[in-house]
């Protein structure tokens, strides 16, 4: 089988991977340009990836990204020399098509893909009209739904369909997989491997699954949504805390799924709703020059008002079911912050109670550390830090930067400065992030002078 050189593999540089997204833009030397590529990665490269899985099976998944990856690869070279075309992404879908006519000509006759193509793409007087009819932008909604469930066959692990979600349909570089995940480099390159052989050796179909399995393969279609739009709200391979295509672009999967009549909606609504009050607080996260500012600092009166009213509306809609998901759970207590007037008046008795649901039917660490951070607010500091030191120790929370924030802000609290220093250092060393290191930093400097 054919395949194009990719950015992705491993030995690429010193951390053994370069972001293609990076390496493509880096061919870019207008901002305008950098800019429409930056967007068009996040967004048509899980519609390209998904029409072209149509075309070749998800038997061939790697042949549809190395085609999609070719595609761009061309695109960066046409557009430094010609400049932007008028319609990006009509472009992008023209020569993603051509790309796959050539493909299938060359291969067509190879034993392992005649007997995986239709045959209206193995004569050569079908194969044109069948492409340009499979390829087209205007059934891109329709297949994406059906590239979300197609990744979650039962076949794979749960772990494996929703990283396999992020790299196809999100465009996650393998790093950022394994940042989401708290896991290695490797283990995610393992898992997509896996769950691509798998597809071949199941010879995997691009439909819907039954009805009766669409419910189990949603809770990880989910899942991956929301690992997409936790990656945009607070970034953890890019120079910007906030990145708001990725959230948008989790909010539109997740509203393609609420529009679909084909699939049970109460918790994808549930979970459009917490992304949206989530996101309503975009603009007032960080200052002028930057600078983080936490929830009790942001100013509400600047909070998008149409968000916090979507998130409403979709959260009404979700009750519909008797159901209750996580997400409905998690939603409601963003709501609580989206009704209070001020940070004094946060009903955190009402948001325990959620975290007490969560605790007994979703049970995390990161769901108990939350819980800690709620009775610090209600019931006071030392509390807090009493159900912060009960939590069972666990891999995630070891290295997760804000248990020993949420120390320091406690024992801050308690002025106990020497001891908070302490916690914000070791906060600040497990962060990636430049601003949250900033934000520690400040912290630190402020108890020392």
């Amino acid at each position: 089988m054919l395949r194009f050189p990719n950015p992705l593999s491993p030995g690429r540089g010193a951390g053994g991977e370069v972001s293609y997204r990076t390496e493509i833009i880096a061919l870019a030397h207008s901002p305008h340009i950098e800019q429409t590529v930056e967007h068009l990665f996040r967004h048509e490269w899980g519609k390209l990836v998904s029409v072209l899985t149509k075309l070749f099976g998800p038997q061939n998944l790697q042949l549809a990204e190395d085609v999609v990856q070719d595609t761009l690869e061309k695109a960066l070279h046409t557009w430094k020399i010609g400049g932007l075309p008028d319609n990006p992404s009509a472009w992008l879908f023209t020569a993603a098509r051509n790309k796959a006519i050539d493909v299938l000509r060359r291969q067509k006759r190879t034993d392992a893909l005649a007997q995986q193509i239709t045959p209206l793409l193995q004569s050569e007087y079908s194969l044109v009209p069948t492409v340009h009819e499979t390829v087209q932008a205007g059934s891109i909604n329709d297949d994406q739904l059906r590239m979300m469930f197609v990744c979650c066959h039962p076949s794979l692990s749960a772990e494996a369909q929703v990283a396999l979600i992020l790299k196809t349909l999100c465009g996650f570089s393998v790093t950022e997989i394994a940042k989401s995940f708290l896991t290695g480099y490797g283990t995610i390159e393992k898992r997509l491997y896996r769950a691509r052989q798998s597809f071949r050796d199941n010879q995997v179909s691009f439909d819907l699954p039954p009805e009766n399995e669409i419910s189990n393969r949603l809770e990880n279609v989910l899942t991956a949504i929301y690992l997409l739009f936790n990656e945009g709200y607070n970034s953890t391979q890019h120079e910007k805390l906030v990145r708001e295509d990725l959230m948008q672009e989790a909010m539109r999967l997740c509203e393609l799924i609420c529009s679909s009549t084909l699939v049970e909606q109460a918790e994808a609504r549930a979970l459009l709703a917490l992304m949206n009050f989530i996101a309503s607080r975009n603009e007032t996260r960080l200052d002028d020059a930057g600078n983080i500012r936490l929830l009790a600092q942001q100013d509400r009166g600047r909070w998008n008002k149409e968000r916090i009213r979507e998130g409403i509306r979709h959260l009404e809609r979700s009750t519909e079911s008797d159901r209750i998901s996580r997400y409905h759970l998690e939603a409601m207590i963003a709501y609580e912050h989206a009704a209070a007037p001020t940070y004094e008046q946060t009903n955190w008795n009402s948001i325990l109670r959620y975290y007490d649901l969560l605790r007994v039917h979703y049970p995390s660490p990161i769901v108990e550390l939350n819980r800690a951070i709620a009775i610090g607010e209600w019931y006071g500091p030392a509390e807090g830090i009493k159900a912060i030191e009960s939590i069972p120790p666990s891999a995630p929370l070891l290295t997760y930067y804000l248990l020993p924030a949420t120390l320091g802000e406690f024992w801050l609290k308690l002025r106990q400065k020497e001891k908070a220093i302490g916690y914000f250092n070791e906060a600040k060393s497990l962060t990636h992030s430049a601003a949250e290191k900033k934000l520690l930093q400040q912290k630190i400097d402020s108890l020392q002078q």
